[in-house]
């Protein structure tokens, strides 16, 4: 114990000579992390993974945010959709995620802090990171059987959503864009069930009796005649990853469903 106090007492005098040079003029503020690990390692630990899963303050909404390529993707665990998000400048050096129809979905403080906007915390909730994720990507091009069965899949979902048949049909399918079109399928009937769930969503899904998943220039989602009609854009050669940003959100297949 004789070596505790000389010790002690260097230390605060290290302390107190690093501090007295973190006032210079024009100095960033010597804090306590930067005198005993370096000031790099405070900003270090800020900096979350490219790939991270986070949960919600409530404990009930868990998602894997990918921000490993230009394009920023998210995945909740509850849903098999991946949204794409466009980042933009906010207050005080935040960066705020928007969906493709302009709603906040994430927003990320410089200094790390993650806040969830959804429906049942509209003013957002602050979002924990849990650790390290492995990165999303879109499913490999599939056979046509596996398209034929994910089609028929997102048309027995959606139907049980409408409590009516709601047929799914892709009449322009390529090897190049198969698993384009079914996982916009699937994006698809999680919309109609979306829809399904809201309380006059019944009364607005009558109508539908279809849908389109074809080829365009951009992606968007229009409902004309009972035909919902999911424009999907191929991604251009090499670009895997951005493959999701050519076809159209769950979100944007809701707007146009209630439309």
């Amino acid at each position: 114990m004789r070596g505790v106090r000389p010790a002690i007492a260097a230390l605060a005098c290290g302390l107190a000579a690093a501090l007295a040079l973190g006032q210079t003029a024009g100095a960033r503020p010597f804090t306590l992390g930067d005198a005993l690990f370096g000031p790099q390692a405070e900003q270090d630990s800020q900096k979350p993974p490219p790939v991270a899963r986070y949960i919600d303050e409530d404990g009930d909404v868990a998602f894997v945010f990918d921000r490993s390529n230009a394009t920023p993707l998210l995945r909740f665990d509850d849903s098999p959709e991946i949204w794409v998000l466009t980042p933009q400048p906010g207050p005080r050096g935040d960066v705020i995620y928007k969906n493709d129809v302009g709603e906040p979905v994430l927003r990320a403080t410089r200094l790390g802090g993650m806040t969830l906007f959804t429906d049942n915390h509209p003013g957002g909730a602050a979002a924990a990171l849990v650790g390290e994720a492995p990165a999303l990507r879109p499913s490999a091009i599939m056979t046509p059987n596996v398209l034929l069965q994910r089609l028929a899949q997102a048309s027995a979902h959606a139907s049980r959503a409408a409590q009516k048949l709601v047929v799914f049909d892709a009449p322009d399918v390529t090897p190049q864009t198969a698993s384009l079109v079914a996982d916009a399928a699937t994006v698809a009937a999680e919309a109609i069930g979306a829809v399904a769930r809201d309380p006059n969503g019944r009364r607005q899904l009558v109508k539908l009796n279809k849908v389109m998943l074809v080829p365009g220039r951009k992606a968007q989602a229009v409902l004309d005649k009972g035909v919902l009609k999911v424009v999907i854009a191929p991604p251009p050669a090499g670009a895997a990853h951005e493959s999701v940003s050519c076809r159209p959100s769950s979100r944007r297949i809701v707007v146009a469903l209630q439309h």
